[in-house]
């Protein structure tokens, strides 16, 4: 077909396939993938690649490209691979994702192949097995060390720029790629400032691809295409969500990434105090804001612990009440904090009917956002605020929230519930000390 193409001679092919073979023939994935979406022969060095990263927008195929990569190296596709690769790591951001999006999904691993090529999934063994004797086994980047252990010929990593853990899942990954005498692994990801993501795209023995989500326009909703192109594109946010670009933070951010991949460790100490705060949305409905939700711990010595981002999306009163009432629990927390600039008494009446044995504190703001976040970004300079994992959209936030806030002029939701979490924690006077607890 590339030849006919190149001699203009495409159309004329095509004219004269029956409907049948032009319908087999638009199934397979070399005739339609696009050129971002196919394997580079070599890297840069002129050697073969280590590392191949496809850095996309949102929809804009990296799943499809990932799973057809992975079904042609099982199946020893020439183009591909000379033979079957017997041992591939399927890691995605959390075990469901790798189910449901890189296996299951309407792009994933079993919807590439065809009914006879078709691999069988072993829920409970976590592996997709093919009749080659091929084996992919699903890790999840919340347990690194899972992949100590297991060894593979290549390795598919799906959105790496949203892993908990992103370093110790990638290091453990490499020491596991060895069998062969060509170990790679595809990274498919939205990309993010990340230090690792930097560090792999600048790496001599990868390769990088880009794919923009209106090149993917034939396979999405055309509602989709109007709407979110038409609000975001030229954006920050769309220039990273839509065009796979890499933006780095805001020069006048209050935070930096390398600040806060200085403030990540694994887990928290025992906590003397742990609050839940929510920043509610002041209206409902799917063009309402965010409703933000975080929670925070101090430990004896004063350091914090940001623990969880639950930040809902368009959610009405009733569900974020119940979402934030269902963290405090969970993490046995001595209070929440709501801010009620925009919900008044509403906020607390929602709050109580979920349940009226939890303790609110109410905040008010007299402050601009700016003021506020300020003095908390000034704890994560000391080195005063840890981050427990990793918390990818509330790091975005984060290092885009500037003097005039976040570049695309939404509402940072997710930080406002961080600074109503920090500055009841330690910008406050202290209420009495309740018992110390693990979390």
């Amino acid at each position: 077909m590339s030849a006919c193409a190149a001699q203009g001679r495409l159309n004329e092919t095509l004219e004269g396939l029956s409907a049948r073979e032009l319908a087999r023939l638009l199934d397979e994935w070399e005739f339609v993938a696009r050129r971002d979406q196919w394997p580079p022969h070599l890297a840069a060095s002129g050697a073969p690649w280590r590392t191949w990263l496809i850095l996309g927008g949102r929809g804009a195929g990296k799943t499809r490209a990932g799973a057809e990569w992975v079904k042609a190296l099982a199946l020893g596709r020439a183009q591909f691979s000379m033979r079957s690769l017997g041992r591939i790591a399927l890691v995605g951001e959390t075990a469901a994702d790798v189910r449901e999006v890189m296996v299951e999904g309407v792009s994933g691993l079993l919807a590439v192949h065809s009914p006879r090529e078709r691999p069988r999934w072993e829920t409970t063994r976590k592996r997709v097995v093919w009749e080659s004797g091929a084996v992919a086994q699903a890790f999840s980047a919340e347990d690194p060390e899972s992949l100590r252990g297991p060894q593979f010929h290549a390795a598919w990593c799906d959105e790496l720029a949203k892993w908990r853990y992103a370093r110790e899942t990638w290091d453990m990954l490499q020491f596991g790629l060895r069998l062969g005498d060509w170990p790679r692994q595809l990274v498919t990801t939205t990309p993010r400032p990340l230090p690792l993501l930097k560090e792999l795209i600048a790496h001599p023995a990868s390769v990088v691809t880009r794919a923009l989500t209106c090149e993917n326009a034939a396979n999405l909703a055309p509602s989709f295409l109007e709407s979110v192109v038409a609000q975001y594109a030229g954006t920050r946010l769309g220039r990273q969500e839509l065009d796979g670009e890499i933006l780095d933070e805001r020069k006048d951010a209050l935070w930096t990434r390398d600040m806060l991949e200085r403030a990540r460790v694994h887990e928290a100490p025992p906590l003397k105090r742990i609050v839940v705060a929510v920043d509610p949305p002041a209206s409902s409905g799917k063009r309402a804001d965010n409703c933000g939700l975080v929670a925070a711990g101090i430990k004896e010595a004063g350091t914090l612990y940001v623990l969880a981002d639950a930040t809902l999306s368009a959610a009405r009163p009733a569900q974020w009440a119940r979402a934030a009432i269902a963290l405090y629990h969970k993490l046995s927390a001595d209070a929440l904090v709501a801010e009620v600039n925009q919900g008044g008494e509403m906020v607390r009446a929602v709050l109580n009917e979920a349940d009226a044995s939890v303790p609110v504190t109410m905040a008010r703001a007299t402050r601009g956002k700016y003021l506020r976040a300020a003095p908390v970004a000034q704890l994560y300079e000391q080195g005063r605020v840890k981050h427990v994992g990793a918390f990818p959209a509330l790091e975005d936030e984060m290092c885009d929230f500037g003097a005039d806030e976040l570049s695309s002029g939404r509402s940072p939701d997710r930080l406002d519930a961080l600074v109503w979490a920090i500055t009841a924690l330690a910008l406050t006077p202290k209420a009495p000390e309740p018992r110390m607890r693990r979390v």
